[in-house]
């Protein structure tokens, strides 16, 4: 099947209720064995781009109205519900509109590419040192914005175990992200941290942790039967690569490509394409409904 017929199967549906069929035979049999056995099931979420809005400033961004109601209907049908995010946990969490909320009282939160974690049983939050090479990094950036020339549109996103550069706003955003690419991954590897790159977005953060190692472990720790994994970006492949390597020994699972055409690579990898946050939300509602 070509692409574009590929993707047309990943997105058809008649009915918004209705739950898609994934287009690929992997696919299919995760979502059999989700349904199937529901209590050992593992949803995992990216936050921004898959259940809130991609938008300019970060700091506006606010999950998508239904999302909540969604997960709080889902979630107690399932063993477990992540979300997975740079993002620190706290701010997914207010952004996200996820504490205190009836049906999310065993939500958890993997920030920082799961090297922080909020409970949502306890309110807490979980978290090691942080690395003395971010703070080091962040110091420099201005410097080396302006000596780029760069500087004007971009914008630096403090996330205390990281820091990110946005180019969204600069007069040539991708121009501003490619300029970029190589200085920044200079001055990660003077101070020890690795360059995670996005939708115009490059961070800088420690190695060793990624998406997909916070989902596997988590997996692992729960004992789950089977992972569903939705995500919208380039660091969404490292989750996606986890839920193969749960495929290989034997965990069923699906990919839900939260649709972008700015991350075609990770379009292509899903089993299920969806339309953005507002086809994540109806994914959700229709598995919920699914399962009552």
């Amino acid at each position: 099947m070509d692409r574009l017929g590929r993707m047309a199967s990943q997105t058809d549906s008649t009915d918004p209720g209705d739950l898609p069929t994934p287009a690929t035979q992997a696919g299919r049999d995760g979502l059999d064995a989700l349904l199937a056995r529901p209590g050992k099931a593992l949803i995992g979420l990216d936050f921004d781009g898959t259940l809130a809005p991609i938008v300019p400033d970060p700091e506006q961004a606010r999950a998508h109205p239904d999302a909540v109601p969604a997960l709080a209907a889902l979630a107690p049908k399932v063993a477990a519900v992540a979300v997975v995010t740079g993002r620190p946990p706290g701010v997914a969490v207010r952004h996200g509109g996820f504490a205190g909320v009836p049906g999310l009282e065993h939500l958890v939160v993997l920030g920082h590419y799961g090297a922080e974690r909020w409970d949502a049983v306890t309110g807490s939050v979980t978290a090691p040192a942080p690395h003395p090479g971010v703070a080091a990094a962040r110091a420099e950036l201005p410097g080396l914005l302006d000596r780029v020339g760069a500087w004007q549109g971009t914008w630096i996103e403090e996330k205390g175990r990281a820091v990110a550069v946005h180019t969204r706003r600069a007069s040539d955003p991708q121009a501003a992200f490619e300029a970029l690419r190589e200085p920044l991954a200079d001055l990660a590897t003077r101070h020890g941290l690795v360059v995670e790159p996005g939708r115009m977005v490059l961070e800088l953060r420690p190695p060793g942790m990624d998406k997909g190692v916070a989902l596997l472990e988590y997996a692992r720790e729960i004992g789950a039967g089977s992972v569903l994994y939705a995500g919208d970006d380039l660091g969404d492949l490292a989750a996606f690569t986890a839920v193969d390597k749960l495929r290989a020994s034997g965990t069923p699972g699906v990919l839900v490509c939260s649709g972008s055409e700015e991350v075609a690579e990770l379009r292509d990898r899903a089993d299920l394409v969806v339309d953005g946050p507002s086809g994540v939300v109806a994914l959700l509602r229709a598995l919920a409904d699914r399962l009552a």
